[in-house]
């Protein structure tokens, strides 16, 4: 009988709240505008990939083949 005085918010009733609550406020925007590359072309060509020593120890650690 402690119950009486709460009121409880079942799963169902949740999502239903959370459903409508979220249609009747404000249009969020899901995605942001897509920006322009900084980059030079230089610097989209140049190489990135380094075999650092934990690279290294990755690929001894999981038996990849070594490189040559």
């Amino acid at each position: 009988m402690a119950n009486e005085g709460k009121t409880t918010l079942g799963r169902r009733r949740f999502f239903r709240v959370l459903g409508t609550g979220v249609a009747a406020g404000a249009p969020v925007p899901l995605a942001s505008e897509a920006m322009a590359d900084s980059e030079s072309e230089d610097e989209k060509r140049k190489a990135r990939y380094r075999e650092t020593d934990e690279v290294k120890t990755y690929y001894r650690v999981n038996r990849y083949p070594r490189s040559k």
